[in-house]
């Protein structure tokens, strides 16, 4: 019979309670399944702190993964995985996952016929224990007490209460089966949330301090995000919608929004206070590639007529061949841009001239053209190697949308084009059909709620 949840605990017990410390030398081993399982996870705890719930623990994990099975070092909020040693890159092994604290104050995982997978290069240092501190800091430490490694300076999708993150670093979170990634990232003069994929980087959200004051680092306080100068001087702060205090930021791997999390002792669990982004169509991956999030906030593919059918390039990737202008159009969509941004290619150009930088490139599979009518009297042109975070905007906003699409789809740049007529079309046939079923549902209870009355007046 297959195992496909398996969890056990492993404590370690000083006067009764749980430890929180580890000594030189130690090692514990997870067996690993011969057979390969979906959902197994297996799962030592070895350490916890001692505090109200949630506290913090640590644990020896094994977990399958891409059909084979990930060992890692991982710590825990609750049940909210808030570090993890397998974060950047996995450490596949079988047999057995094994954590060693050597007697010379390395700490490494190991998998079968010892081979080393992941350490934190400490030998000859003076560690004497592994420790996890009450704010999840997992730290190894020497005699005098000083801290010799912390995970806090290996930062992953998380930031915990009391963590300082200074500029130019960053929290990433990893889609599931994408090659792209989220960051969230400090920098000298804002704080943003990026698209990465391949060589290209994207922002699609960034909060900058008033009065163009520089950032040193940022700091997350029980009511907020702070954001010091380089006299520790707060210059901005981002506050939760509530009074609950804060226990963690985190980036998600499924939407790449970034919110503020406070723990609801009623519910049992933690909740979301603040979020970057609260419209889906502001996500940037909101729709699959050559996707459009509409006015409701529902997706619909981009379409286009060629040779007299109807082709959708709603797929999981740009297709090919789009080099050379003998065998692609740029067609504009009207009402429609993209959540995506990254230094301008050009400035001071119309938008033929946009369009022909984008032909010109092959990698450039889409453009944007800003007139200068929102912020600035500067005209901009962006080119982009993905079609993601198209979303339709209202008319009159100075920004055009440029796709690239196979000959003959639509006959060039600037003409009646059958992805103009297509992509209008199904936004009014997706809306219309929302307005449609809200409003008819609002009828049907006006008119039962009549009969309901008539009936009940006639009994009377």
């Amino acid at each position: 019979m297959k195992l496909s949840f398996f969890v056990f605990l492993i404590h370690l017990f000083i006067h009764g309670q749980c430890d929180s410390d580890i000594h030189i030398p130690y090692r514990v081993t997870l067996a690993v399944p011969a057979e390969y399982s979906t959902s197994f996870i297996g799962r030592a705890f070895l350490m916890e702190t001692n505090q109200m719930v949630p506290s913090f623990k640590a644990a020896l994990s094994v977990e399958a993964l891409n059909q084979k099975y990930s060992c890692s070092l991982d710590v825990f909020l609750g049940d909210v995985k808030v570090w993890s040693s397998g974060h950047f890159s996995r450490f596949y092994t079988s047999e057995k996952c094994v954590l060693e604290l050597t007697q010379d104050g390395d700490l490494q995982l190991k998998g079968q016929k010892e081979r080393l997978g992941w350490r934190t290069g400490t030998s000859g240092q003076g560690v004497e224990r592994l420790h996890l501190l009450s704010m999840g800091n997992l730290v190894l430490v020497d005699a005098r007490n000083l801290i010799i490694w912390q995970s806090f300076n290996f930062p992953t999708d998380v930031m915990l209460w009391g963590q300082r993150l200074d500029v130019a670093t960053r929290l990433t979170s990893f889609p599931i089966n994408s090659s792209s990634f989220y960051s969230f990232e400090i920098q000298h003069n804002k704080i943003a949330l990026y698209l990465n994929s391949g060589k290209s980087k994207y922002s699609y959200w960034e909060f900058k301090p008033s009065k163009n004051r520089n950032i040193t680092f940022v700091a997350l306080a029980s009511k907020g995000l702070e954001l010091f100068n380089d006299k520790h001087k707060k210059i901005a702060q981002i506050l939760p919608q509530g009074l609950e205090p804060l226990q963690f930021l985190a980036v998600s791997n499924k939407t790449g929004n970034m919110e503020l999390y406070y723990y609801s002792p009623s519910k049992g669990k933690f909740e979301s206070s603040f979020k970057a982004l609260n419209s889906t169509c502001d996500l940037p991956l909101a729709c699959k590639p050559y996707g459009i999030c509409t006015l409701s906030n529902v997706c619909s593919c981009i379409r286009f007529v060629t040779r007299d059918k109807l082709d959708s390039d709603c797929s999981e990737g740009n297709p090919g061949g789009f080099c050379g202008k003998n065998q692609v159009d740029l067609l504009e969509l009207q009402g429609v841009s993209s959540v995506l941004r990254s230094d301008p290619n050009k400035v001071n150009v119309s938008k033929e001239e946009c369009a022909s930088l984008c032909m010109d490139d092959c990698k450039c599979v889409a453009a944007l053209y800003s007139s200068g009518k929102d912020d600035t009297d500067l005209q901009k042109c962006f080119l982009y190697d993905m079609v993601r975070g198209v979303k339709q905007v209202n008319k009159g906003t100075g920004l055009s949308y440029m796709v690239k699409v196979p000959k003959g789809a639509g006959g060039g740049h600037g003409k009646s084009s059958g992805i103009k007529k297509w992509v209008l079309i199904v936004v009014v046939v997706v809306d219309g059909l929302i307005l449609f079923l809200v409003l008819g549902g609002i009828g049907y209870y006006v008119i039962w709620k009549r009969r309901k009355n008539s009936v009940d007046n006639d009994n009377n």
